[in-house]
């Protein structure tokens, strides 16, 4: 009788399900109903991209230039112990650094209000 009744051990295996497929190709983009993708555009460079960010926001590249050129100034007068130099070139810095938060600020509230065509 004990050979009669199957075991805990045979009843789980006969019981194992494949998994179901996969819904979709990892290499392409799901489809979604009423949906259209844009065609990708072309991938741009750093110097492409570079230029163009430069064209549509100039002075953000000049303030960025000015924090630089101070801060080198101010670190190389203080390394020559010119307190005076010092000072006054870390205050210019800080002044560079609000212009071009300024700037970046004008140039993304410039750019939300003009819509691209």
């Amino acid at each position: 009788m004990a050979a009669a009744t199957p075991t805990v051990a045979q009843e789980q295996t006969s019981k194992i399900v494949s998994p179901p497929p996969i819904p979709f190709d990892i290499n392409k983009p799901p489809v979604i109903e009423g949906f259209t993708p844009l065609p990708r555009q072309e991938q741009e460079g750093f110097k492409d991209k570079f230029i163009r960010k430069t064209k549509e926001n100039p002075f953000v590249p000049l303030g960025c230039l000015g924090t630089a050129g101070a801060l080198i100034y101010g670190l190389r007068a203080f390394k020559m112990g010119k307190t005076r130099h010092s000072q006054l070139s870390m205050r210019a810095r800080i002044f560079a650094q609000g212009f071009t938060v300024v700037a970046i600020i004008v140039g993304v509230a410039s750019s939300a209000l003009n819509p691209k065509n």
